[in-house]
């Protein structure tokens, strides 16, 4: 489904070394399988594709039909990984016009709890005064700051536009079984529940209802993303041999980068669609591995754009960096350059070939200039933007990052960082319980 190239990597570091990790990547995936590593209680993640039930996927289905049936517009309030698995894949499926449209075959997708901009919530309460909107509240506990306030504002909203009944059909609460006040008010409200489960994390739970339902209800097959997903679950099992599991090799090229000095890893696009999927990469691989004073920075670019901006500092600056690709095979669609009489934009050499031919030899040109300029490069190629390629890529990325992490020795399922800023922001708000908090932080103002 889809291949990684290491060869313009081994200029700077040697196929040898990257091969004398298999012993470490067959005991991280030992630890992962037999959940005997750091952070065992959120390997829910690991067989999570296979184990997707028809049942489960038809309830799915059936909730997006009733939201896509009685809403011009839905919005999906979370943060983090609550809402970029799913808007990576809608991003990446969408036509890229589709919401300029008169005519719509699905509700508009909107986001909402992943900041506390005034504005940003003000201009979205303001946009869906006059529309017929639902609600997807994602979060496991329900009082996650930033997405808690945006849905205290949008059920009030949906609520006083369209009634408690029609409200009460088109919020969807996904949060835990049991717990928490997303639970709470779900069930108080008699709000249609999926659960998001205990042992899978956040920034691993886009093949959950946390990203299936808001892409059933963009109008996407949610059976051959995880058909996608279950492939690549084959591909990158424990048995596979090193050398034919493409997540293995991944893992362990970049641990070996890193220990080279290369220390940020540039995820590189060169189709717009796909940038999404690379602020998701980022969560997954920050949040995972940032750790004891460790971890591969994840940063990102879109090219062809950005190589007229970051490009410059790509090419000559720091060489502590590798860049990492995704290429797309095939694109969905034909247009071919134009030959123009006058020639003006001096572009008549390219009259006749497709858009994605010219794009294909800029990275293929950048991929050798940057090499040449010192960046390593590993290459991933996925057949298509289709449902079954994005399955695939998403879950390449999740068992690469479990094997990663444990090789570099970090526990890869907790983010305990996270919970810094939480802190000194409830002690600021006079939050009750933060009383201490609070008279230590207005000590140091």
């Amino acid at each position: 489904m889809i291949s990684l190239n290491i060869e313009k990597t081994l200029g700077f570091i040697s196929k040898e070394n990257v091969f004398a990790y298999e012993a470490q990547v067959k005991a991280a995936q030992e630890a992962l399988e037999n959940g005997t590593g750091k952070g065992n209680d959120f390997l829910g993640w690991l067989h999570l594709p296979s184990s997707i039930t028809k049942e489960h996927l038809a309830d799915l289905k059936a909730t997006a039909q009733t939201l896509r049936d009685n809403c011009e517009v839905v919005v999906v309030a979370g943060i983090g990984g609550s809402y970029l698995g799913a808007r990576a894949v809608i991003e990446a499926l969408s036509n890229s016009f589709t919401w300029l449209q008169d005519k719509k075959t699905a509700p508009v997708i909107l986001y909402a709890g992943h900041n506390i901009g005034e504005d940003y919530l003000y201009e979205l309460t303001e946009y869906l005064k006059d529309k017929k909107f639902g609600v997807i509240n994602i979060s496991k506990s329900g009082t996650t700051t930033e997405t808690a306030l945006a849905f205290r504002l949008l059920k009030k909203q949906c609520e006083d536009q369209r009634g408690k009944e029609m409200a009460k059909k088109v919020i969807v609460a996904i949060t835990d079984a049991k717990k928490g006040a997303a639970r709470v008010t779900a069930d108080n409200e008699g709000y249609k529940s999926f659960i998001i489960p205990d042992n899978v994390g956040g920034r691993f739970s886009v093949l959950t209802p946390v990203g299936l339902l808001p892409i059933a209800i963009a109008g996407f097959d949610i059976e051959k993303l995880v058909a996608g997903a279950v492939g690549m679950e084959k591909t990158c099992g424990k048995d596979v041999p090193f050398a034919e599991n493409p997540a293995a090799i991944y893992a362990a090229t970049r641990n070996e980068l890193y220990k080279n000095g290369k220390k940020i890893e540039i995820l590189v696009n060169y189709n717009p669609k796909l940038h999404y999927v690379s602020e998701w990469w980022k969560q997954l691989y920050g949040e995972s591995e940032g750790k004891e004073n460790k971890g591969i920075f994840p940063a990102a670019v879109d090219f062809s754009t950005d190589l007229h901006s970051m490009g410059q500092w790509i090419q000559e600056g720091e060489r502590t960096i590798y860049e990492t690709v995704i290429s797309v095979e095939k694109t969905q669609h034909s247009l071919q350059v134009p030959s123009d009489e006058a020639n003006l934009d001096g572009l008549n050499f390219l009259a006749g070939k497709h858009v994605d031919e010219v794009n294909k030899m800029a990275e293929l040109g950048t991929q050798l200039a940057h090499v040449d300029g010192g960046v390593p490069n590993m290459r991933i190629v996925i057949p298509a933007l289709n449902e079954e390629s994005i399955g695939g890529l998403l879950y390449f990325f999740e068992i690469a990052c479990g094997i990663s992490g444990y090789i570099l020795g970090v526990n890869p399922f907790n983010q305990p960082g996270v919970e810094a800023y939480k802190k000194n922001m409830f002690a600021l708000l006079n939050k009750p319980g933060y009383e201490e908090e609070s008279k230590a932080i207005q000590a140091r103002l």
